[in-house]
């Protein structure tokens, strides 16, 4: 779930300024800074999301709590952005390293069985089979499959 709200950008300037108690000359300032990026109508007027008046609080909260001035701000926002976005990356890294473990795991099993056999003078397995690989979601799983 998304910590800052909703992104549906629904609400006009004056609404939104209401909502974030600011006026509505600050919002035009932080969207010229990047501080906060409404969406746009076609006629180009600004439309607000939960999300952006949630972050316009958190804006002003570190202005006048934390005496952080609106360059810092910046800063701060945008290191929150690439943490988030490291941080979904990490998640998608991690992933394809189970993943990975996942098929060398397999791969082993298989490279087990088959040195198995190779030590007992098997050719193929029990007779009439052989190992065929299968992937399944990007893993690959061996089988034994009964040759006609």
């Amino acid at each position: 779930m998304d910590p800052f709200g909703d992104d549906t950008p629904v609400y006009v300037i004056s609404v939104a300024a209401q909502l974030s108690g600011l006026h509505p000359q600050t919002l035009r300032t932080y969207d010229r800074m990047g501080l906060v990026s409404p969406g746009r109508t076609p006629g180009r007027g600004r439309r607000y999301s939960m999300r952006d008046i949630v972050m316009l609080r958190e804006i002003q909260r570190l202005s006048q709590e934390e005496g952080i001035n609106l360059s810092g701000i910046k800063h701060i926002l945008e290191l929150q952005r690439d943490n988030v976005r490291l941080r979904e990356e990490l998640g998608k890294a991690h992933a394809a390293l189970e993943e990975l473990a996942n098929e060398l795991e397999s791969t082993r099993s298989v490279a087990a069985r088959l040195a198995q056999q190779r030590r007992h003078g098997e050719q193929g397995g029990t007779p009439g089979s052989d190992l065929v690989p299968i992937r399944h979601t990007s893993v690959v799983v061996w089988h034994e499959r009964d040759r006609d």
